[in-house]
């Protein structure tokens, strides 16, 4: 199979959505009609036997919630799709940033009883950012929830992003009856199970068949046929290109708990998102259908088997055909590294690959010489864009309480601050160590790792820092004057750059002003 061939058969995509709105669960769908698993769990806090496979951290399966991203690929219809299931957790964000950095399209699911959340805005704008093609799958129709027109108003208000219904919903919560597929023109009804594939399906091209009474009552047929025009004449007819630069968003419902309303979803994902897409570096755009092999580091996990202590780079190929064994050049490092293990994911379970191709997720294992963002080629020097690190927003001390396990406790910070969901700060003046985070769940996350999977005992002792500014200077003089003069604010991130740790927001103006000839930075690329 040609280069050209492999590409045109892959879909690579991002799950998204605020905490608790299915996402986990729609995931495990996907992979359930997609073959990849025979029956499904639903998640449920606390009940570890009874988790969803792509939830596999032992603090995951505790508290019902996704902490790390997931990465899983099966093979549907004759394409290959790769999943990356993301947090949705506030606390948890720069992970599904990063994670969107490596997608060609994303699917964000919305609860339909409480509809656009926080989080969801927070998520699309960094979608509208790269453009990022967006279907929305309205989750939860077992449940009482909100009318479809509001929930639609309310996406295209408070996302900006026009919508095209291509399901309808007969019914919601005690009434549901099932949903009209408007993509495919069929009727499907609801027969809610946990655990099966439902795929039955009734063919009825047109709403106005009378054989529609025989499946649901005469007053629900009314109203599908009232509100179907009304769709009609609201929204336009879906224009595959819209959807693909990401100004119109498909949508579907259904719920995913039932398997109700998956398969029409991934019936026209798989027609209508795009294939792998060319990516940006520093120096030019790289389009994968490029002979010569490239790829970047969008994720690193440390312990993904706590029994071996391996540490694992997400790499996303970008152009070119990966193999295993091949000598590869790492541009930061200016050097060649060989990589003999290469292995592609089914969320904990892992299986050994010779090759890969645009789109595809590689784990790499690795002894520490890769870090996110770094750039994989096969002898260019080209670096690809977009994965900087931001200012945390939250600060706290370490405490080690186990002076035994100093070793242990360097070890385990500084491989867990490569995964990118925490950052390191270790001031200059007495050593002293400093997590930041974006969220206050991060560090019972930290504490809990830290003593699981390294036997290092810690504590989080709360700081006064108000934002951690990356410095620099066109005059090299005034910065070394700088950092003098607030010795004792200035630390070192993991990477050994500058910082300056400003305690509240009136001060760092201050300084600023005092300071004019040094530039402070809220994100590590600058």
């Amino acid at each position: 199979m040609t280069l050209e061939q492999e590409i045109s058969k892959r879909k690579t995509f991002g799950i998204i959505a605020h905490p608790d709105a299915g996402k986990t669960t729609l995931t495990e769908k996907l992979l359930l009609f997609g073959g990849a698993i025979q029956t499904a769990g639903a998640v449920k806090s606390n009940k570890i036997d009874m988790n969803t496979r792509s939830d596999w951290m032992d603090i995951e399966k505790q508290r019902g919630i996704s902490v790390a991203t997931s990465v899983m690929g099966f093979d549907y219809k004759d394409l290959k799709i790769n999943i990356l299931d993301t947090p949705g957790h506030q606390d948890f964000a720069e992970d599904t940033y990063r994670t969107l950095t490596a997608v060609d399209s994303v699917i964000m699911v919305i609860d339909c009883v409480k509809g656009v959340e926080i989080q969801t805005e927070k998520l699309m704008e960094v979608c509208r950012m790269r453009n990022t093609p967006v279907l929305c799958f309205i989750n939860k129709l077992d449940r009482e929830g909100r009318d479809a027109f509001e929930l639609l108003d309310e996406i295209e208000a408070k996302l900006g992003l026009k919508v095209r219904p291509l399901s309808w919903p007969i019914g919601m919560g005690k009434s549901l009856r099932g949903v009209y597929n408007i993509f495919e023109k069929n009727l499907n009804l609801y027969e809610p199970s946990k655990t099966k594939k439902v795929e039955d399906v009734i063919k009825i091209t047109d709403i106005n068949d009378p054989r529609l009474e025989e499946y649901i009552s005469s007053s629900a047929a009314k109203t599908l046929r009232e509100e179907l025009e009304l769709v009609d004449g609201v929204y336009d007819p879906l224009d595959p290109e819209k959807y693909l630069s990401g100004e119109v968003a498909p949508v579907f419902f259904g719920s995913a708990v039932n398997n109700f309303g998956v398969r029409e979803l991934l019936d026209c994902f798989i027609q209508i998102a795009p294939t792998p897409k060319p990516r940006a570096t520093e120096e030019r755009e790289i389009a994968p259908q490029e002979n010569k092999f490239s790829g970047f580091i969008f994720k690193i996990h440390a312990n993904m088997d706590p029994r071996h202590r391996n540490r694992l780079a997400f790499v996303r190929v970008c152009s070119g055909k990966f193999e295993r064994g091949n000598n590869y050049f790492h541009v930061r490092q200016d050097k060649k590294f060989r990589f003999s293990n290469a292995t592609a994911f089914m969320a904990q379970q892992k299986e050994t690959i010779d090759e890969a191709f645009p789109g595809d997720i590689v784990g790499l294992y690795d002894t520490g010489n890769l870090k996110i963002g770094d750039t994989l080629t096969e002898g260019e020097k080209g670096t690809f864009k977009g994965i900087p690190s931001f200012s945390p927003e939250l600060f706290k001390e370490v405490i080690n309480l186990d002076a035994m396990k100093s070793k242990q406790l360097e070890k385990g910070l500084l491989q867990l601050m490569d995964e990118g969901v925490a950052q390191l700060f270790t001031y200059e003046m007495g050593a002293r160590k400093v997590v930041g985070t974006v969220g206050a769940l991060q560090f019972e996350v930290l504490q809990y790792r830290l003593l699981n999977e390294y036997g290092a005992k810690v504590q989080f002792a709360p700081v006064n820092i108000y934002k951690a500014c990356w410095i620099s200077s066109g005059e090299q003089g005034q910065l070394d004057a700088f950092i003098k003069d607030k010795y004792r604010y200035i630390s070192k991130d993991k990477e050994g750059k500058a910082v300056f740790m400003a305690e509240s927001k009136a001060w760092l103006q201050m300084v600023q002003d005092n300071f004019p000839e040094v530039e402070f930075h809220f994100i590590s690329e600058f």
